[in-house]
């Protein structure tokens, strides 16, 4: 048993090293960076993936903010896209917790990941941005267009925005349980602790995105199981500037199973905004 929680706990952290992103995107004759931004007040390095535009005219930076429990390897696809590359410079960032941003290490609070992310565009010295949210990474999205004005529109996908309508997935409560906390793999712990004050979180900050005025789109698949399609209304009646579409017969994972629809869709929304 203890061999087989063992290798759960390694297998199911979704995170690569900095070596084997490299190597991969180097397969595909992509160069790829991997950095860290250091908080010492808080003793946490945030770690960042770039892919800089083929084309160097380009000004336009895309950043990718994955959900609950994920790194930024999920958005492999998207980075080592030549059409993407052509358009702007690509960037995907592990949040707190997860990949190798202190992994296992939580930082439950929406508005504490959006502040540090406004920092790290800062940092950069990033202009002209769009920030591209799936689940979890949604609102962390939408929360960081209020903090920095350098982001100029923002990407929903299978977004959790509503807090009314987030769901209590039985799952999760194995991540609160001291009895039982101790077998679930790392990631899932960090997910668990955000899940427990995902509503909470939500409310705390609902109240400011009316004064949100850049373009927002949020593609939502009919069939999602874990957030509910229905955030699509909340999303188009509280933004100002949103533009909402249904995605037929897919489920959460609209990311990465419908790739062919996201990728067009971002494509089309880095050129209306710029």
């Amino acid at each position: 048993m203890f061999a087989t929680l063992t290798l759960s706990c390694t297998t199911l952290q979704y995170r690569r090293t900095d070596k084997e992103i490299v190597k991969s995107f180097a397969e595909k004759d992509i160069i790829t960076e991997l950095s860290y931004y250091r908080i010492d007040s808080l003793d946490l390095d945030i770690r960042i993936q770039n892919v800089e535009a083929s084309n160097s005219n380009k000004k336009v930076n895309v950043i990718f903010f994955h959900g609950s429990p994920s790194s930024l390897t999920a958005w492999q696809a998207y980075m080592g896209d030549e059409y993407l590359a052509e358009a702007a410079n690509l960037y995907a960032i592990d949040r707190p917790g997860y990949g190798y941003s202190n992994f296992g290490k939580e930082m439950p609070s929406i508005d504490n990941q959006a502040v540090l992310m406004s920092a790290i565009i800062d940092d950069l010295q990033l202009t002209n941005v769009i920030a591209v949210g799936t689940s979890y990474g949604g609102p962390l999205a939408a929360r960081l267009a209020t903090h920095n004005k350098n982001v100029k529109g923002v990407m929903l996908l299978s977004a959790a925005m509503d807090p009314s309508q987030e769901k209590d997935i039985w799952a999760s409560r194995f991540t609160r349980w001291w009895l039982t906390r101790w077998m679930v793999p790392t990631g899932y712990r960090v997910a668990g602790d955000e899940k427990k004050v995902h509503a909470s979180e939500l409310k705390k900050i609902e109240q400011d995105w009316h004064n949100l005025k850049i373009p927002i789109v949020h593609l939502h698949g009919s069939e999602d199981n874990v957030v509910p399609v229905g955030n699509l209304k909340y999303t188009d009646s509280i933004f100002p500037n949103s533009t909402v579409k249904i995605i037929p017969n897919v489920g959460h994972n609209l990311a990465w199973e419908r790739i062919d629809i996201v990728k067009p869709a971002l494509l089309k929304f880095i050129e209306a905004v710029f």
